[in-house]
């Protein structure tokens, strides 16, 4: 199939419009092709097929098409051009935000998103390999080497660091804080230098159904491809279906693929912080209140991301605080005991004399060792909230589907696990889509994808579930459960082999 140019007599007008404007983002996406482009070299199995199937359908034909362009699709797909094997596949990514916009994200340095993650080393490894991770800006990119974790009812708490494992560990680091928007300018980065993929974004899905044809001549039945018809009016048929389209996957739902799932009633409260003093060691902080766990997490210089697990009720009388107030709030939650933050909570403003005035009369009962510096000031514009879900599919994978991220599973962030869950995904799955190209194997097929579901959904459904039963414990202010769980969390902290035993676990070493 030729590529669409302006005196093409046999295409419409919109389809002329839409290939002009994508062709107009070109000097932004060096490498990436935009809507109807020429078929690149395949694997013989694919390009028979392709051949014969161009000329009978009015659809684009795809070996792969990923439904979402956030860090595990855009992953996925960088993956897959940066492997020799699967270089040659045709691939496309739809996706309905505008990725121009994207590609050339960037904040003065004194700014930050209010949307970070968490990347342990298995992930940073990971982005190494397929050439995505210098291709971030890595003066955004704070690596952490320790973690306090605390009891906030009872003051029992976790030391997380190398210190015990000295020489025994090539990188002390337990984990990289930097920006999901970082991430993703950093794979559109390496996705342009790689080349061969089309790019189609600020487009929807409007529908998605299998294919009206039967047998062709190639012996290929499309009735089993799923076809997808856009926003713009292009249609396209994949081979492989990919959804990283987030927890209302609508690929999922396309698929008939049951999801358990239920509202933990809790938002995540998000804002970008800066410290009054930038810490020597960069270090992470999480307290567990009754309400839900708050989270303080390094970024570069004096800032910090905020994450702080509340009631829905909670969550919108923080957004309403003043600048200062909110400060206040965020120091209190990591210094003053439960019932003293309650008080605060109900207050409508004033929380910063309070603050103040509870420190001097308040003893320190609950304090750790070590607590975060005193937060100065937030970001004007970054608090934000938005509700907290447990979810999973029944499977990650059916026939000619398959499911990354958030679209197979939604983790509560107390972890921090979520974006490191889809790039498990997504190295598991690209590793089996290259074994099946190279043993000429149909990359759609079920067989081959249930090894992926094999590997992930086991592994997964248990971070799953450890996590949710942590949110649930912690949720208990009083009682026999809050003495058990402070005896096993100062039990592991006094257990160096299981403690470290924990922490390789976490950072996939």
């Amino acid at each position: 199939m030729s590529s669409l140019t302006n005196d093409d007599s046999s295409a419409s007008s919109s389809k002329q419009k839409f290939t002009i404007q994508q062709q107009m983002l070109l000097k932004h996406f060096e490498g990436l092709r935009f809507g109807y482009s020429t078929v690149q070299r395949l694997p013989s199995f694919v390009l028979r097929s392709s051949r014969s199937i161009s000329t009978s359908t009015d659809a684009d034909i795809y070996d792969v098409v990923c439904v979402g362009g956030g860090p595990a699709g855009l992953s996925l797909l960088t993956a897959l051009r940066a492997a020799e094997s699967t270089s040659s596949l045709r691939i496309a990514l739809v996706e309905s935000r505008d990725l121009a916009a994207s590609f050339e994200w960037k904040l003065p340095d004194t700014q930050f998103s209010n949307r970070a993650s968490s990347i342990t080393p298995k992930s940073k490894r990971f982005l190494d390999t397929i050439g995505a991770w210098g291709k971030l800006d890595l003066t955004r990119v704070s690596p952490y080497y320790g973690m306090q974790v605390w009891d906030g009812v009872s003051g029992s708490r976790i030391e997380f660091d190398w210190q015990d494992e000295a020489g025994s560990v090539q990188d002390p680091v337990i984990a990289y804080m930097t920006e999901n928007d970082n991430l993703v300018r950093g794979l559109l980065s390496r996705l342009a230098e790689v080349g061969g993929t089309d790019i189609i974004h600020g487009t929807n899905v409007d529908n998605i159904s299998l294919g009206p044809q039967k047998q062709l001549d190639s012996g290929l039945d499309l009735s089993t491809w799923p076809h997808l018809r856009l926003s713009n009016g292009q249609q396209i048929a994949a081979r492989l279906l990919i959804g990283a389209d987030g927890p209302s996957s609508p690929v999922r739902s396309f698929a008939d693929i049951g999801h358990l799932g239920w509202d933990y009633n809790r938002h995540g409260l998000v804002a970008t912080l800066q410290l009054s003093e930038e810490p020597e060691a960069k270090i992470a902080y999480q307290r567990f209140l009754p309400t839900g766990p708050a989270a303080l997490l390094p970024l570069s210089g004096p800032y910090a991301t905020l994450v702080w697990s509340t009631t829905p009720e909670n969550a919108a009388k923080l957004k309403r605080l003043s600048q200062d107030d909110f400060v206040s709030m965020v120091n209190a939650a990591f210094r003053l005991m439960p019932v003293d933050l309650a008080y605060m909570h109900g207050m409508p403003s004033g929380q910063q004399q309070e603050l103040d005035w509870r420190i001097q009369h308040t003893a320190s009962a609950g304090q750790p060792y070590q607590i975060p510096p005193l937060i100065q000031n937030v970001q004007a514009g970054s608090i934000a909230s938005f509700p907290l879900r447990y979810g999973h599919a029944n499977t990650y994978a059916t026939h000619r589907i398959a499911l990354l991220g958030d679209a197979a599973h939604t983790i509560h962030p107390l972890a921090g696990q979520g974006l490191n869950m889809g790039l498990g995904d997504v190295e598991s799955l690209s590793n089996i889509i290259q074994d099946a190209v190279g043993h000429g194997q149909d990359i759609g097929d079920q067989l081959t994808l249930e090894r992926y579901n094999a590997e992930r959904y086991e592994h997964n459904h248990r971070l799953l579930g450890v996590v949710d039963k942590l949110h649930k414990l912690y949720s208990f202010e009083s009682g026999p459960i809050v003495s058990l769980r402070s005896l096993g969390l100062d039990a592991v902290n006094a257990l160096t082999p299981l403690k470290s035993f924990l922490m390789r676990q976490a950072a996939g070493t």
